[in-house]
């Protein structure tokens, strides 16, 4: 009897000690964020206070305060250092190629025709493409832009480079009526950009899609197989919409219609749309824009440069429509971080709507983020920080002069940082920006490479 009590106490015993066991076991992850102000950009727009992010391969698995630490552990630990951790910011439009062109022949007048259409069919290859791809891809993940709308020329180059940095990019070939250097015969870039999807379509990190040039640059008969093409491989469609007066006047003699209303003509408005621009858009437009789920890029900085009007981006945002930020191409905006845009939007809005309380700072950062997401119709995967969405996150460091102090984050993103400001970003599950140091590809090759080419565009740039 003795022998047999004894037994039992060893058994339970054992059993004690394993159950104590498991319940201490924790989950294995693969990257835990720690110790910041967490801005979920949920539903809620809930913001949590030493805020804890729980990262596995390339997906978020939990998402909530400190006492997640006892649950989970992982290899790599980041500590935010009371930073800001938000979702990865998309840049809804931009031609990142240009960068070759950055800061040349600005505030000329007609900058479009007498410059930027001259040198592209005189200079683009495929090696512009994917060295303009490269460093402003580059500039964006520095930034924290974690996902890109691009449209360019020869973009299967310009994916290439993109891919290489770590960025997850809408890519879309370049479509227009003109001979241009990637397609000097009729339908030749359409097959180019059929070519590209094709290639493309099943990639992690590249979506392809179509990017005709504008209402009044791309033919009609065109404009009407990108929609069947559109919706037979089902990829995006991105393209400048209402962003000029001579576009908007032109269609509106040619067919007695708003650029967006013939769009919607041809059956091209759609869940696959993303509009850039939109500044000459009527009321009646956005309720259209509103009805087909199409996705909007606002691009404020570049518009105002070019002294082409404010979008109402305020007002399309407030209807319900999809509103994201973009960069445009750095010939026109200049620079292509999100975080740059954001005080330029707030402070416009105001001033045009004549509202010190217009365009608030928490309305901002849901479009450079959660915003970005619903106009390239992904926020399913992407924009915010919750349990099953794909691991793009940003840390934004607090400790720079600039930065102090911080009352409202939100506040805080928009009217006081910059883009020096990002310390880390995430793509996918993979650290690509660590301590402000981009990992992926050699950035003083880059920028050389960069500087070299400038004098062979400056000896084109002098002829024209």
């Amino acid at each position: 009897m003795k022998k047999y009590l004894k037994g039992a106490l060893l058994l339970g015993s054992f059993l004690l000690l394993g159950c104590t066991s498991l319940q201490n076991q924790k989950e294995e992850a693969s990257i835990i964020i720690k110790n910041g102000t967490l801005l979920t950009m949920n539903s809620e727009r809930e913001i949590i206070k030493n805020g804890v992010v729980v990262i596995k391969n390339n997906k978020i698995i939990s998402v909530g305060d400190e006492s997640l630490l006892k649950n989970y552990s992982a290899k790599k630990i980041i500590d935010a250092k009371n930073g800001i951790i938000m979702p990865g910011m998309i840049n809804t439009h931009t031609h990142a190629s240009m960068t070759v062109f950055r800061s040349l022949a600005d505030d000329v007048p007609d900058r479009l025709n007498r410059y930027i259409f001259p040198l592209e069919a005189k200079m683009v290859t495929p090696e512009l493409s994917y060295l303009g791809a490269k460093h402003g891809a580059m500039e964006m993940a520095l930034g924290g832009v974690t996902t890109m709308v691009d449209m360019y020329l020869y973009e299967e180059n310009a994916a290439i480079a993109v891919k290489e940095v770590g960025l997850r990019g809408i890519m879309t070939q370049n479509i227009i009526k003109y001979p241009t250097a990637d397609g000097q015969n009729k339908g030749e870039t359409l097959n180019r950009a059929i070519a590209f999807v094709e290639k493309y379509k099943n990639d992690e990190l590249i979506t392809p899609g179509f990017g005709p040039h504008g209402p009044h640059t791309v033919t009609k008969e065109e404009l009407l197989k990108i929609k069947e093409l559109s919706k037979k491989y089902n990829v995006p469609v991105s393209m400048h919409v209402a962003e000029t007066d001579v576009e908007f006047n032109k269609i509106k003699k040619d067919f007695g219609m708003t650029p967006v209303e013939y769009l919607d003509s041809l059956g091209l408005l759609n869940e696959r749309f993303i509009s850039a621009h939109n500044i000459f858009v009527t009321d009646s437009d956005i309720e259209l824009m509103k009805k087909r789920d199409v996705g909007v890029a606002h691009n404020m900085v570049a518009n105002i440069k070019s002294a082409k009007g404010i979008s109402p981006a305020l007002k399309m945002h407030d209807d319900g429509l999809r509103v994201g930020l973009g960069t445009d191409g750095p010939m026109s905006g200049n620079t292509l971080d999100i975080i740059g845009q954001m005080g330029y939007v707030a402070k416009l809005h105001k001033l045009a709507n004549k509202d010190r309380s217009a365009m608030p700072p928490k309305k901002v950062v849901e479009m450079a983020t959660i915003g970005g997401a619903r106009a390239i119709h992904r926020e399913n995967e992407l924009g915010s920080l919750e349990n099953g969405k794909l691991a793009d996150i940003v840390i934004v460091e607090t400790s720079s002069v600039n930065m102090n102090p911080i009352f409202d984050p939100y506040s805080a993103l928009v009217y006081s940082a910059n883009a020096s400001n990002v310390e880390t970003v995430i793509v996918n599950g993979k650290i690509i920006v660590d301590n402000k140091q981009l990992k992926t590809v050699d950035v003083k090759k880059s920028i050389k490479d960069i500087t070299d080419f400038k004098e062979k565009v400056q000896k084109v740039a002098d002829t024209l």
